[in-house]
């Protein structure tokens, strides 16, 4: 039997993070958390990461901006999966580049989790995230970091509930933006489904530097 992974989160406690660390939880890897101690401290986040640690989660202190602390969780582990978020998609090279001093992680999987974006045509808001993902791309591949990009599309569960109108918290109530003719099919992905988590967790080597889509309905 091959030797589970020992796999570092940095962005565990968000939307889509805490989805693919139970799955990691549950597929027997060694998981580490990289947290920061404010993050433990929070009402929202701390629960969260307790319960991982309930689950036999390692927790790591540390931080995204800590190049040091970044550098010495990520010599404990031989893949490093990133899920933070839209704001901190441009801070990513930070990993990489500790990724590079370290010398030892054998996958890096950056915050994509959405669609390919080295084959979407968008319009604002998404072109920025998306090109600052695309640069993203190209900054790991020159670096040589062994990688695997996953692609699934949107989220139901995060756009569905605001109709998918940018900057929304809530249904709109007097009118809604639709971009196009309101035609067109589009693919999106349950955050806890199987395909995702596992494509993600596995880590198999036969998909190093490659691109995962994976796709769940059409709506």
């Amino acid at each position: 039997m091959a030797e589970k992974s020992k796999i570092l989160f940095i962005g565990g406690t968000g939307y889509i993070g805490k989805f693919i660390v139970e799955a990691s939880l549950k597929a027997g890897h060694p998981t580490f958390l990289l947290v920061r101690e404010s993050s433990v401290s929070d009402p929202v986040k701390g629960k969260v990461i307790e319960n991982f640690k309930k689950s036999g989660a390692t927790l790591l202190y540390g931080d995204l901006y800590d190049h040091e602390s970044l550098v010495k969780a990520i010599k404990q582990v031989d893949v490093v999966i990133s899920t933070v978020g839209h704001g901190q998609l441009g801070d990513q090279g930070k990993i990489v580049a500790a990724i590079k001093e370290a010398g030892n992680v054998k996958r890096f999987f950056p915050s994509e989790f959405g669609n390919d974006v080295d084959r979407t045509h968008a319009v604002e808001p998404a072109a920025t995230a998306f090109a600052t993902k695309a640069q993203l791309r190209r900054t790991i591949e020159a670096e040589g970091i062994p990688y695997t990009y996953v692609s699934s599309n949107f989220f139901a569960g995060y756009f569905l509930p605001t109709l998918a109108q940018a900057g929304a918290t809530a249904p709109p109530r007097e009118k809604v933006v639709i971009l196009g003719d309101g035609t067109a099919k589009g693919s999106s992905s349950s955050s806890s489904s199987v395909s995702f988590v596992e494509s993600t967790t596995k880590s198999t080597m036969h998909l190093l530097n490659w691109r995962i889509v994976c796709f769940q309905y059409v709506c």
